[in-house]
């Protein structure tokens, strides 16, 4: 069965999880955040098939998220690094890490902590416009619908 595309939905929560909703694609991402780079990195890491890995690789490419590097001449291998598309992604990861670590406990403890200091990171969101925090409560959705274009033909009528 084939699946819904949503690349034309106006929302765009819909549009990114046409492009990476697909788990192994936010695990994969996740390794690429933390510096891993290469096929078997991935494979070890995920605990994914060869052939589901290779087509969430190539999705990921063709979706501008990964791109495709040679390190190796022979046998040829190439490494997965992250585009900018790929690393503004980051915050995204981010959130839902810390949503997960707060309300989908495990046996195992996991948090991100900061390079420098060693401090688990705290992530909060915040607009860009007003340095404020986003909070849903001054949140609601806004469609742009698009502008009706009239053509030389309508215009004389």
């Amino acid at each position: 069965m084939r699946r819904t595309r949503l690349t034309d939905v106006p929302c765009p929560i819909a549009r990114g999880l046409d492009e990476v909703g697909e788990w192994w694609s936010l695990l994969i991402l996740r390794d690429a955040m933390f510096g891993l780079t290469r096929f078997d990195e991935f494979q070890r890491s995920i605990g994914l098939a060869t052939n589901m890995l290779t087509r969430r690789l190539h999705a990921l490419v063709e979706a501008g998220l990964l791109e495709r590097r040679p390190y190796q001449d022979r046998p040829p291998r190439h490494g997965y690094h992250l585009t900018d598309k790929g690393r503004d992604f980051l915050p995204v990861l981010i959130a839902l890490a810390d949503w997960g670590g707060r309300w989908l406990r495990s046996g195992e403890a996991f948090h991100i902590v900061d390079r420098d200091t060693g401090l688990p990171v705290d992530p909060v969101l915040i607009d860009r416009h007003s340095g404020e925090a986003v909070r849903p409560e001054r949140l609601r959705p806004e469609f742009i619908l698009p502008v009706k274009t009239t053509s030389a033909k309508d215009d004389m009528q």
